[in-house]
């Protein structure tokens, strides 16, 4: 069961990340604090959005059905959020931090 839907969901990749990119700061933020950005995509493609409200989660789901951009925010060390953003038209998928976008 999904924390933030109530449903089940398949264990399978939920969504295409096309390129992959990190902003510089995302890339500082992860490597100060131990974190695995690989670990953080995965999340996001199998689709555990993260740190969302219900609504946001929803969103999601609703994103997926329609084409509509993806957006997963993780809470990490140090109080700081790395957001994963994959664009409506799934060619780009960028990891940064919220005030990069």
């Amino acid at each position: 069961m999904s924390p933030s839907t109530g449903r089940t969901r398949a264990s399978g990749p939920r969504l295409e990340l096309g390129k992959v990119t990190i902003t510089d700061a995302a890339t500082a933020a992860l490597e100060r604090t131990g974190t695995e950005g690989v670990l953080l995509l995965a999340r996001h493609l199998h689709g555990n959005w993260g740190d969302l409200c219900e609504q946001d989660a929803l969103q999601n789901e609703l994103a997926l059905l329609l084409g509509l951009r993806v957006l997963s925010c993780y809470a990490i060390a140090d109080g700081i959020r790395i957001w994963i953003v994959t664009e409506a038209d799934r060619k780009t998928t960028t990891i940064m931090l919220p005030d990069g976008y």
